[in-house]
């Protein structure tokens, strides 16, 4: 059964496999080609499979009006529009598909063959509609597309149409319905008898399961075809394309050494073309991410060679530019990596592909940016900006827009720079889910091409290094942009646009109690904006550097979450105190608020507020605490006491390799004591129980008291049932199941004895990622576990706080924290600082 989960924020591989679009690879297939006799359609044909697609449309233009049938024309015109979407030309490809589908709809009785072609339409048709960003037509689309190919037969083609709607199904968050339209083809796959085909349609399904984030699934599928390759006699080059895909899986995986022996497996098994290439540069990138420069440089002089003698195509010219890349960070290649863009640059022209020409000129011009040569720099930007724009490409626009920033803004032209990265952030936000499938022929990494676009906006709004303070229109928009970059966080983490919450003006849920805080981690300082009731938004900073930020914040959440630790815990959250709350703490204390809500950034994220300390008391001795990842919550309102139903299913034995949980047991009689309960204990907490449980009757409240674990990487963020881990998606399916039945999310999803990955800078992303996707307006979860009774006790405060006293979700904590706080056995914030509320705060 294949498990479907989210991807890490971790950088897309180097090179991709080159596996065809599916829908690509219909051309010519055996179905059709009693149609294809014509030499034009046969040249063609080559040429787009040489990617050069400027060749191939001029010879089916010449092909198109040579032929009388009318079915030929419709093919024709249906490889037009493929050839047409690869230059990025996509209203030329939107005339050609309607044209073929307008043709094969105006024939009364469609043969068996042209039901195929009406097919293969299809699924060209879904293809445009996908990458233009109308995700539900697409899916449509390719489910009419399968039908046709089930009611002929053609099992190659469905597979091909089953694979595109999971692709569909996961930009539309439909993660329930991909996993099980993918276990359908890995289905079809396995009673394949054609091995080449099963070989290649398991390299097809492992390469998408990559691209959704299944990386488990993806390496065990392309497993598969590789096992199939070595037992027949196949070409090397689909053994080599396999073991591509496989380093390509194993590096998403962050398992660098078995990606670097399956790119040196490719590199070997295919001599002298252009897969052997593809891996030899990925190792390369490899090579130099692990400081192995001396290896990478041997490896480079060997690649030249074969690199020379490579003919033109769209490979070999993003071969060259993902090559530049590495070579530049090598930081004594600037004029080799140039000369490589240089070619890559004529080539791209040679064969009138935009989008190619438009990657290579940008990156040259970030050359002459490290140089620097400002006006050669950005001269080559503006020309590859102008081809991105003229072709519609957002995500390549994007980082010209950006790049253009950065050169005007080193040029001391401040003003022009922040309009070229208020259009940048901008192209980024309509992007959204579009970012996650950013072409994977060339290097991608969200940490290195999205998220500085926005750090270095707010730097810019904020003024550094001038006498003048921010307006407030730069405050309110320096405040947009911290929160966009927090969806584009949980975006890249899922995979998808993750977050469709309603927008709510902070006025409208701030009352008069309520102050919001952002930090903001730039390179060499912390900024702050603080949002108070009716008041204008104030600024200020700290001057500490983001190393700093993380080495404090890394030390202080070791001391907090030890009970014997040293004093240095309290000198440590002095510190952070200091930067968040004491230059404002006098204006805090006018306004009389009672709740701080914080909109963290960063490894500030794994600090709960609520244990800062100003040299006397904690926060939480002042202020309620709470944690959002913006203005974007679900229908803000208060908890109903008369509404609070609980459903409670806890782990206390040991299960999968896990240890036992023996204050679970206390935990949930504390729970049942204070309010109306339905529990699920050991056995009875399995996931389909949950999912009834929860189908079947209104609970305002879920509690899950297990193991958990909140990572960066969206694939080990899990909380354990009985039966199996559940995956952050598979969690999110479940919640949201009676969505069907009942309109009303849950008013509060409580995660005890779960804790943040150990060693992850960035682990509290899985938690912000849990409490999004569950659908519940809040959320409160433990950052760490402890094996005392602690918790259990908190948790039972909690419950009697919410129950009987007319009080915020957010104060019933702050109470609860509190009453173990004055308890001199649970004094230390080991103790009582782990639970953080995230979302809905009243």
């Amino acid at each position: 059964m294949l498990e479907f989960r989210p991807v890490t924020a971790s950088s897309v591989p180097p090179f991709s496999s080159s596996f065809p679009l599916l829908q690509a690879k219909e051309i010519g297939d055996s179905s059709t080609q009693y149609l294809e006799n014509s030499n034009l359609i046969q040249q063609a044909r080559k040429l787009y499979q040489a990617e050069r697609y400027a060749e191939a449309v001029n010879i089916w233009q010449q092909a198109l009006k040579a032929e009388n049938n009318l079915s030929s024309q419709a093919m024709v015109l249906n490889y037009l529009a493929l050839a047409y979407q690869q230059l990025g030309q996509w209203q030329q490809a939107k005339e050609a598909i309607t044209s073929s589908l307008k043709l094969l709809g105006n024939k009364e009785q469609k043969t068996p063959q042209t039901k195929l072609i009406l097919a293969q339409a299809l699924n060209t048709q879904g293809s445009l509609e996908l990458a233009q960003g109308q995700a539900e037509p697409a899916l449509n689309t390719w489910q009419q597309a399968a039908a046709i190919y089930t009611e002929a037969g053609y099992t190659q083609g469905r597979i091909g149409s089953l694979i595109n709607q999971a692709q569909a199904q996961q930009a539309l968050g439909l993660y329930l319905q991909a996993r099980k339209t993918l276990t359908e083809v890995e289905q079809l796959l396995v009673n394949q008898p054609d091995q080449q085909l099963k070989s290649t349609g398991l390299r097809s399904l492992g390469n998408v399961l990559r691209l959704v984030g299944a990386f488990g699934d993806s390496r065990q599928v392309l497993q598969q075809s590789l096992q199939v390759l070595q037992s027949a006699d196949v070409l090397t080059p689909e053994l080599s394309a396999t073991l591509l895909s496989l380093g390509n899986t194993a590096y998403a995986q962050g398992d660098t050494e078995s990606a670097f022996k399956y790119y040196e497996q490719a590199a070997t098994t295919s001599p002298a073309n252009i897969t052997q290439i593809q891996a030899q540069i990925n190792q390369i990138y490899l090579l130099i991410s692990t400081g192995q420069v001396q290896k990478a440089e041997n490896l480079w002089i060997q690649i030249q060679p074969n690199l020379a003698n490579l003919s033109p195509s769209r490979s070999s010219i993003y071969a060259r530019i993902n090559l530049a890349k590495s070579l530049v960070k090598l930081g004594i290649k600037k004029t080799e990596s140039a000369q490589l863009l240089v070619t890559a640059v004529k080539q791209a022209k040679s064969l009138n592909d935009q989008k190619a020409q438009s990657y290579a000129l940008g990156y040259l011009g970030g050359i002459y940016e490290q140089i620097p040569q400002w006006s050669n720099a950005q001269e080559l930007t503006e020309q590859a900006l102008q081809l991105a724009q003229a072709i519609n490409a957002p995500d390549v626009a994007y980082q010209w827009q950006w790049q253009l920033g950065r050169i005007l803004k080193a040029q001391g032209a401040i003003k022009p720079a922040t309009d070229a990265f208020k259009i940048a952030f901008t192209t980024l936000k309509s992007l959204r889910s579009d970012l996650v499938a950013i072409n994977t022929d060339i290097q991608f990494s969200f940490r290195e091409t999205v998220e500085p676009v926005y750090r270095e906006y707010v730097e810019l709004l904020l003024n550094p290094g001038t006498s003048t303070e921010p307006s407030q229109e730069q405050l309110k928009q320096a405040r947009q942009v911290i929160e966009s970059l927090q969806l584009a966080e949980l975006d890249n983490f899922f995979r998808s646009a993750c977050l469709e919450g309603q927008i709510v003006p902070i006025e409208q849920i701030q009352q008069s109690k309520a102050a919001v805080i952002y930090p903001i981690i730039l390179q060499d300082r912390l900024e702050v904006i603080l949002s108070l009731p009716q008041q204008a938004l104030r600024h200020y900073a700290a001057k500490v550097s983001q190393n700093e930020v993380e080495e404090v914040s890394e030390q202080l959440r070791f001391n907090l979450e030890k009970p014997y630790t040293t004093p240095d815990g309290k000198i440590l959250s002095a510190k952070v105190y200091d930067w968040l709350i004491r230059p404002v703490q006098a204006e805090l204390y006018q306004s009389q608020v009672t709740t701080l809500v914080f909109v963290l950034d960063g490894s500030l994220r794994n600090i709960p507020m609520a244990a800062l300390y100003d040299g006397k008391q904690y926060l939480l001795e002042k202020y309620s605490v709470a944690l959002t990842p913006g203005l974007e919550l679900l229908g803000p309102r208060p908890l109903q006491q008369s509404r609070l139903k609980t459903l409670v299913a806890g782990l206390a034995e040991a299960r999968h390799g896990f240890s036992s949980l023996p204050n679970v047991n206390e935990e949930l009689k504390a729970v049942e004591l204070e309010v109306p309960s339905e529990v699920l204990l050991n056995q009875t907490f399995t996931s389909a129980a949950l999912r009834q449980q929860i189908d079947s009757l209104p609970f305002s409240v879920v509690h899950l008291a297990t193991h958990g674990q909140f990572s960066s990487n969206a694939d080990e963020t899990f909380v354990l049932a009985w039966d199996k881990p559940m995956k952050v998606n598979e969690l999110k399916d479940l919640l949201r199941s009676r969505e069907k039945t009942r309109p009303e999310p849950i008013e509060l999803l409580v995660l005890s004895a779960c804790e943040t990955a150990e060693g992850d800078k960035r682990a509290a992303l899985g938690l912000a990622g849990v409490a999004i996707q569950a659908g519940a307006r809040s959320t409160l979860a433990s950052l760490w576990s402890l094996d005392d009774e602690s918790g259990a006790l908190l948790i039972g405060q909690f419950y009697k706080e919410l129950a009987t006293k007319q009080v915020t979700k957010a104060e019933a904590l702050r109470l609860a924290q509190l009453s173990l706080l004055k308890d001199p056995d649970y004094r230390h914030p080991a103790h009582w600082a782990s639970y953080v509320l995230l979302g809905n705060w009243l």
